[in-house]
């Protein structure tokens, strides 16, 4: 990873540029380097780009929820003394920004959520039978993306390793359980701050009717899609997703 790994008290984060922070949150198999384009390319226009390290894995099993980690931001936004942020989360980062704004609107300015769970889960806890099998987890991991090619041999043996470690592979099976029960379409409807959806049309994990579901619920949304693009847009083609969330936080006055 290109960026240093900043540790303070019980948090760890990389942080880059100045300026409106934009705190990003990774999803249940997602690096923080996924986010590699974007923190490049936004710590260069004026924003403070953040990834904290989510405790996916390290929250006592009681905790691992979504409303746990919902927490855990709110306690990292505040350790840095953080007003006015812009969420971005993909997957399972995308339901923790939406559950953590539930909680507590006062300090996010906008949210931006990309292949994000909070309406319909599939693949998050399933699948995991033949995880010994080096080449099932392979194509479950390229399942994940439109180009196959995208699932670089690291990625795969990141997801291999994890679903290979019962700890994780608990704590993973935890988590999905979290987001069915965090269903969120009751809560939609309330959130009224600015959120932009920017979705694959290639998605297989969250399909392309769950961003139209979400456009549907949540008031004050725009809905954009990439082609030929699967579950982690920001990954798969990050000029464009660059692009869109560019125009979007321009034309928000943001």
């Amino acid at each position: 990873m290109a960026h240093l790994l900043k540790k303070e008290k019980e948090f760890r984060y990389i942080e880059v540029g100045e300026g409106t922070p934009i705190i990003v949150l990774h999803g249940l198999m997602g690096g923080l380097s996924n986010f590699d384009g974007v923190t490049k390319y936004f710590s260069s226009k004026g924003y403070k780009v953040i990834i904290p390290e989510l405790p996916i894995y390290s929250m006592s099993l009681i905790k691992t929820n979504v409303k746990s980690f919902a927490n855990y931001l709110k306690d990292f936004i505040e350790f840095k003394g953080l007003e006015d942020v812009i969420l971005l989360g993909n997957s399972l980062g995308g339901h923790i920004g939406l559950y953590h704004t539930k909680l507590y609107p006062q300090k996010v300015k906008a949210l931006i959520i990309t292949g994000s769970s909070g309406l319909y889960e599939s693949a998050m806890g399933g699948g995991y039978t033949k995880r010994s099998d080096y080449e099932v987890m392979k194509k479950k991991a390229q399942e994940v993306f439109y180009d196959p090619a995208v699932a670089t041999k690291e990625i795969v043996d990141e997801v291999y390793e994890t679903v290979n470690d019962r700890n994780k592979l608990i704590k993973t099976l935890a988590i999905a359980k979290s987001a069915i029960r965090h269903n969120m379409a009751k809560d939609l409807p309330k959130m009224d701050i600015p959120i932009c959806i920017i979705w694959g049309k290639n998605d297989t994990v969250t399909p392309p009717e769950v961003a139209e579901e979400f456009h549907e619920l949540l008031p004050d949304s725009e809905l954009y899609w990439i082609d030929k693009c699967g579950h982690a847009a920001m990954m798969e083609h990050p000029e464009e997703f660059n692009t869109i969330l560019m125009g979007w936080l321009e034309k928000r006055g943001f």
